[in-house]
């Protein structure tokens, strides 16, 4: 985690990180949203509607922008403000995700960062992007 404070954070700094997607994270994520959507919990419901096999939950996908946010930027002292995210292509259960950030503006009157944010495959394939807003303590 970053322990960056609002003066060591500039516009053009970058951070990465890569998640692998799995079952478990799933489940896990069917549990805490109550989301039932066939799409994501039944392999012959994906297959029959066009899918290699289940979706992974978009908004699964985009929880790693809490992440981008929370431990790299800028890391400790965030308070995430908004997220705005787009969804691609689809995620599958298997997949690795390269989830990258930027910092393209620093706003010092309410001491807040913008970040554009992208997630991408492991063939380099981008899946979601993001403007994050975030405030910095």
């Amino acid at each position: 985690m970053n322990h960056l404070t609002y003066e060591d954070l500039y516009v053009g700094q970058s951070a990465a990180f890569t998640r692998e997607v799995t079952a478990e994270m799933m489940q896990q994520f069917r549990a805490v949203s109550g989301d039932n959507n066939p799409l994501h919990v039944s392999s012959d419901f994906a297959r029959d509607h066009g899918f290699s096999d289940r979706v992974v939950y978009g908004m699964l996908t985009a929880s790693l922008y809490s992440c981008l946010a929370g431990e790299h930027l800028p890391g400790e002292r965030c308070l995430l403000q908004s997220v705005h995210s787009d969804f691609l292509h689809p995620v599958f259960i298997g997949n690795t995700l390269r989830v990258e950030g930027k910092i393209t503006e620093k706003n010092d009157s309410v001491r807040q960062i913008i970040v554009k944010a992208v997630i991408r495959n492991q063939d380099g394939k981008k899946v979601s992007k993001a403007r994050i807003e975030a405030g910095v303590l």
